[in-house]
């Protein structure tokens, strides 16, 4: 079942006007009901997400709804919008100079995939490691599924076994 997202899908299958040609900018699927719904390019899907790593930088949490659905999962657990924005926030916290750098960016809707390169320091423990502020470079690999232009399902793996092995080269 496809979640209605949009004002586009609210009016298709309304008379003559809402079965205007779309803008060449947008790509149309049809669905199994037979409507209309806008799906994002390769491209779109791509700025979307860069927008999305932009606002996760600027730890714009007021604007993060604008990128994560109400109902996301982050590996499994239902985290819903308010809990992926606590872990984020609990991120920052945790790691003052927390800045995700794209490395690697594939986009074929509705997946993104993604490499994200890190050199921070955390504070205290971190993925059960004894960090405790010493800088560590590392890096996620993860990938995401958009719904209506936005982040529904996060699957991610961080390379905490580069983090260990640096931790060997501090002692």
């Amino acid at each position: 079942m496809v979640a209605p997202c949009h004002d586009a899908q609210a009016k298709a299958g309304q008379g003559a006007a809402a079965q205007a040609k779309p803008p060449k900018s947008v790509v149309w699927e049809l669905h199994s009901r037979s409507r209309r719904y806008p799906a994002m390019t390769d491209t779109n899907l791509a700025a979307t997400y860069r927008a999305y790593i932009d606002c996760l930088n600027a730890q714009d949490w007021q604007n993060l709804g604008n990128f994560v659905a109400e109902n996301a999962v982050h590996n499994g657990r239902a985290l819903g919008l308010s809990g992926y924005r606590a872990m984020l926030e609990n991120d920052f916290r945790e790691i003052p100079d927390l800045r995700f750098n794209i490395e690697l960016l594939v986009s074929q809707p509705p997946t993104v995939a993604s490499r994200l390169h890190f050199h921070c320091t955390p504070k205290g423990t971190f993925f059960d490691l004894p960090i405790n502020g010493k800088t560590v470079t590392f890096s996620e690999n993860v990938f995401y599924r958009f719904e209506c232009g936005k982040i529904e399902e996060v699957w991610s793996v961080i390379d905490t076994a580069a983090i260990a092995a640096q931790l060997q080269d501090f002692n």
